[in-house]
């Protein structure tokens, strides 16, 4: 993704745990992202959000400090990292909100030829009669969230 990012991102040393701050007009807000394996070993759960005292995430709080887009381009570079150490998984995120998960479609959509070069990008939809459906990610699709792995190079 072509927008600036931050740089002062720290990964634990298994690389599912990473952390960076947010600078705006709000202050310093410390971010952090947990990668945690799933049911499905080869699935793992992306949860984001602002870090807590207690080491827990808050994927609720909206902060408001102008950096939007330099918070997802980390985000996106942080899952870039982690495909690099686990480079056979999936990668699952969606908003912890329906607006949040708009949100990251519309990221996927502005950015998906280049995302698309470099990952395999898949819609979750919630199906009432099959449960959770994946589907190769389409624009104008409401999902339940996403799952995108690397692609083998």
């Amino acid at each position: 993704m072509n927008y600036e990012k931050y740089n002062n991102v720290s990964a634990n040393s298994n690389f599912l745990k990473y952390e960076f701050n947010s600078f705006g007009p709000k202050g310093v807000i410390q971010k952090c992202i947990h990668f945690t394996e799933t049911s499905n070993a080869q699935i793992f759960n992306l949860a984001f959000g602002n870090l807590l005292e207690n080491g827990s995430i808050d994927d609720l709080a909206i902060d408001n400090n102008l950096d939007r887009n330099k918070i997802l381009a980390t985000v996106v570079s942080i899952i870039y990292e982690f495909s690099y150490h686990y480079p056979e998984k999936w990668v699952f995120f969606c908003g912890s909100t329906i607006e949040r998960t708009r949100l990251y479609r519309m990221a996927i959509t502005t950015n998906f030829e280049e995302l698309s070069n470099d990952f395999e990008i898949l819609g979750v939809i919630d199906d009432i009669e099959l449960g959770f459906v994946y589907k190769p990610f389409q624009k104008g699709i409401n999902y339940f969230g996403f799952l995108i792995k690397q692609k083998n190079s």
